[in-house]
């Protein structure tokens, strides 16, 4: 396994060590003593699936107060751009942004902490999406920045002329005007 720290201190990429043969392959895809040994102490109590065709944008999510979320994600079918923005007051990258690529092939999985806000889009024909929560969703704590806040810049790596968003991203705030998780 292999453990890669993001330039976004808490943020970290992790490769599994992949085992195949002419039955297929075999991963460990999360065990909580090896990411205990990065520092990373997570009890998730919510998986979230989601299915998206090429261009459909999701986020800039997460959720505010006792309901804030760490989150364990990855991909299972296709590619997306997965982008997370640093939303922690007191962190010298408050407002900065990441984003990885991450794909059924690569295998590669993101480790999203509390305080980020979270979206992702699809670059392949669909995606298959897979999120470990270590909270529940609660919809009176949720928050979201527009994906397209001019002041964060995000590259998207696709033309946002093109992406399908929901009328409830579309209506999110921009930075200055969001709740903070």
């Amino acid at each position: 396994m292999s453990f890669t720290a993001a330039p976004i201190a808490g943020l970290w990429v992790f490769e599994p060590t992949v085992f195949t043969d002419e039955r297929g392959y075999f991963f460990e895809s999360y065990n909580r003593r090896t990411w205990a040994e990065v520092g990373v102490q997570a009890d998730f109590v919510q998986i979230n699936q989601a299915r998206s065709r090429r261009g459909v944008l999701r986020g800039l999510h997460y959720q505010v107060g006792e309901y804030a979320q760490a989150k364990l994600v990855r991909v299972l079918e296709g590619e997306v751009l997965d982008v997370v923005v640093d939303l922690r007051p007191d962190s010298p990258t408050y407002a900065h942004w990441f984003s990885i690529r991450l794909s059924a092939d690569n295998r590669q999985q993101l480790y999203v902490p509390r305080g980020f806000a979270h979206g992702y889009v699809v670059l392949s024909e669909t995606a298959e999406f897979l999120y470990l929560c270590d909270n529940y969703y609660s919809r009176e704590h949720e928050g979201g920045i527009r994906y397209d806040d001019p002041t964060l810049s995000i590259d998207w790596e696709i033309d946002l002329s093109d992406v399908v968003v929901s009328e409830k991203d579309k209506a999110l705030p921009f930075l200055g005007a969001h709740r903070q998780p």
